[in-house]
């Protein structure tokens, strides 16, 4: 029995006259996400996309796992193909739906009819179908309001499909149709968070960390590539740029005022992403700061480190409350991985009391003073950079 998997489509639907690339795009991100599991034929008809492969001893588990993290897919279904006859149909539904239906209690069968050559309507395929389905199995009862099974038969152009479960996908925008974006990473449990974010609204992404040997360790870095290698299932394969700072906290620790620290570290952190970002051509930074999550993040801090910003920062989780923030880590797997306990540059040097309301005029005066451009420039000089992408 021949199964496929068919994919619904998202917001782009209302794209308009534009939504054609929106939809090539999403094509082109399913078959990288695809690559190593078997050869596949796909295409797209009826805002559906079909995904047939071509072996038979593909995993389709394997499949829809990989699937379920392609941002712009709204839900997807396995499907049973049958030939365009209700022979064939009634043929293959109680073999199919077996499986689905042998624990349930209560079904119904919804059918859709695009194809209207079709002879049959919609009520009666699903009365056929019905029919068929409590002949296989008895202990079944037929419920249209509330059933614990839906079992749906679509008649299309290409062909027939019974499909018994919808999965929902993780909707969004296919990751690459609204341009390029720097994200600010660290090993804490946001700026994933704020990458995943973005990648949903259809950014590709590559990414700056900040690392201060010895104070940081290797496996503070390690942790951060995990945590993109992460991120990477659902918003594809990003740069990853790794900067040294440890020169510019040391001399930041001896020039500059201690209550200063946290928001001159975070500027110089926007001037060297910002560079970055003109170097890639990203559009615009991203980070993971929330509304008065930290000293650093009071509307007072956030006004002196967008002037430092050669972009446009968006800031996907400055609403949230950390718990929202740990939520969505948990649902995309990179909560365990962000509690791992290996410290990273934000907490060297970090003041006691630290000035929740600087004043950008004396900060300003306070970086100037500090003499640090050349030390920035060093930092960039010595960056690495490394490709990270899902296994």
């Amino acid at each position: 029995m021949k199964e496929i998997v068919l994919i619904k489509l998202g917001e782009m639907v209302l794209k308009g006259l534009n939504r054609r690339t929106f939809e090539d795009v999403l094509i082109k991100n399913i078959k990288y996400r695809l690559r190593g599991l078997g050869k596949f034929e796909i295409k797209i008809a009826q805002s559906t996309i079909y995904v047939t492969p071509l072996s038979e001893d593909t995993d389709l588990d394997d499949v829809c796992e990989r699937i379920s993290e392609v941002f712009g897919i709204v839900t997807f279904s396995r499907a049973c193909v049958c030939d365009k006859t209700l022979e064939d149909i009634l043929a293959k539904a109680p073999d199919y739906c077996r499986e689905y239906l042998e624990d349930a209690k209560t079904f119904k069968v919804e059918s859709k009819r695009s194809d209207k050559r079709f002879p049959y309507k919609s009520p009666e395929i699903s009365a056929q179908v019905g029919g068929k389905l409590l002949e296989t199995c008895p202990h079944l009862k037929v419920d249209v309001k509330n059933p614990e099974i839906t079992v749906t038969v679509e008649v299309r152009d290409y062909g027939a499909y019974i499909r018994c479960a919808t999965i929902r996908g993780q909707g969004g925008m296919p990751v690459g149709t609204s341009g390029l974006a720097t994200v600010l990473i660290s090993g804490g449990i946001d700026s994933p968070v704020a990458a995943y974010m973005m990648a949903k609204r259809g950014l590709k992404l590559n990414a700056v960390h900040f690392e201060s040997p010895p104070y940081t360790s290797e496996r503070a870095r390690l942790k951060v590539e995990k945590l993109l290698q992460e991120v990477s299932r659902f918003a594809g394969s990003i740069e990853m740029y790794t900067v040294p700072l440890t020169k510019v906290q040391e001399t930041m620790r001896d020039r500059c005022p201690e209550e200063l620290f946290t928001i001159l570290l975070r500027r110089v952190m926007m001037k060297i992403a910002t560079h970055f970002a003109n170097e890639t051509k990203s559009g615009a930074l991203i980070t993971g700061e929330s509304l008065g999550q930290v000293a650093s993040q009071t509307m007072y801090a956030l006004n002196c480190t967008n002037a430092a910003a050669g972009k446009i920062v968006f800031r996907p989780l400055i609403g949230m409350d950390k718990q929202e923030i740990i939520n969505i880590s948990r649902r995309i797997g990179t909560f365990e991985t962000s509690i791992e306990p290996y410290e990273d540059c934000c907490t060297i040097f970090t003041p006691k009391h630290p000035r929740t309301k600087p004043i950008l005029h004396f900060v300003e005066q306070a970086e100037r003073e500090a003499q640090l451009d050349e030390l920035i420039e060093e930092a960039i000089q010595n960056t690495t950079v490394k490709t990270i992408d899902f296994t």
